[in-house]
């Protein structure tokens, strides 16, 4: 019996660790772009804020940000549907980041960075592509 709990406990290690790896050394596409994206908002809310836009500038800093932490929670998602929920969450966020640049881009008083509002509907799009493939994997 002891020897195979320690078969067991040396199995799970092993896949463990495999586990780990194959989420920590492949590059992450989804990831990397969020967080450069996330620089980027920063950048720009760092400019509404000198132009005196502190309402405009912390809604954009809230959402635009937190799509790039939402999509690094989901890589630690405990399950399929886990990783669906954190990633619809980070979708919801690109979305309502897409609203505030869109404001800035039609209002007349607002600098606007069209490199973000393109970027935003890229990350929107590939979230959405990672939403439905991965539902699509869960047996129901």
């Amino acid at each position: 019996m002891l020897t195979f709990i320690k078969g067991l406990i040396l199995s799970l290690t092993v896949n463990i660790f495999k586990f780990y790896r194959m989420r920590n050394d492949k590059k992450n596409l989804i990831v990397d772009l969020t967080l450069q994206f996330s620089l980027g908002i920063i950048s720009f809310c760092d400019e509404l804020q000198l132009l005196k836009k502190p309402i405009v500038a912390g809604q954009l800093l809230k959402s635009g940000t937190s799509i790039g932490a939402n999509v690094r929670e989901a890589q630690n998602a405990e399950s399929k549907g886990d990783f669906v929920h954190k990633m619809k969450i980070a979708l919801k966020e690109a979305d309502e980041t897409d609203y505030w640049l869109t404001l800035c881009k039609l209002s007349k008083n607002y600098p606007m960075n069209d490199g973000l509002l393109e970027q935003v509907t890229s990350i929107n799009k590939i979230l959405s592509k990672i939403i439905s493939s991965t539902k699509s994997t869960i047996s129901k």
